[in-house]
């Protein structure tokens, strides 16, 4: 069965796709929504990189504990991030943001998760030495997880 997801209401704060690549390529940290225990939404905020070519987001976690099982009992996920916003010229902010919809599974071939889990590092490590050492010491013992996008979309909200 297909999976049909909402189009956006207020379409004309809509990003391009282009646009909401960017803010996948740039911002830091976004909020991974899953469905946890009860069924009650569980969403934390995650490290993420965001791969242009096979437009599929990267992220780690452990192999136990909530995020873990609960991706283990539902692969559908939630994945969101924005930027800092900008003012223009009052006190609120033009703020971007992105929504992704997916299905998040681990990475599983040794090969493809360090190719992953270097690419993810370098967007956070100072040097690649650093990031190296890291990958030697502890890939092992990190779960590496890829989202694959069923559907992305992004805003530009004026908060006032």
């Amino acid at each position: 069965m297909e999976q049909s997801f909402r189009p956006m209401r207020r379409f004309k704060q809509a990003l391009s796709e282009e646009e909401c690549i960017s803010l996948l390529k740039t911002e830091k940290r976004g909020t991974l929504a899953v469905i946890g225990d009860g069924g009650y939404p569980y969403a934390l905020p995650i490290n993420f990189y965001y791969d242009e070519g096979e437009n599929k987001l990267y992220f780690h976690c452990s192999s136990t504990g909530h995020k873990a099982d609960a991706m283990r009992n539902c692969d559908k996920v939630c994945f969101a991030v924005h930027d800092a916003g900008e003012q223009r010229g009052d006190w609120s902010y033009y703020v971007r943001s992105v929504i992704v919809f997916g299905r998040a599974k681990p990475l599983e071939d040794a090969a493809f998760k360090y190719e992953k889990a270097r690419a993810f590092g370098m967007k956070y490590y100072s040097s690649a030495e650093e990031l190296d050492a890291e990958l030697a010491r502890d890939l092992d013992r990190v779960r590496i997880m890829e989202i694959a996008i069923e559907h992305m979309s992004g805003k530009l909200v004026h908060e006032k």
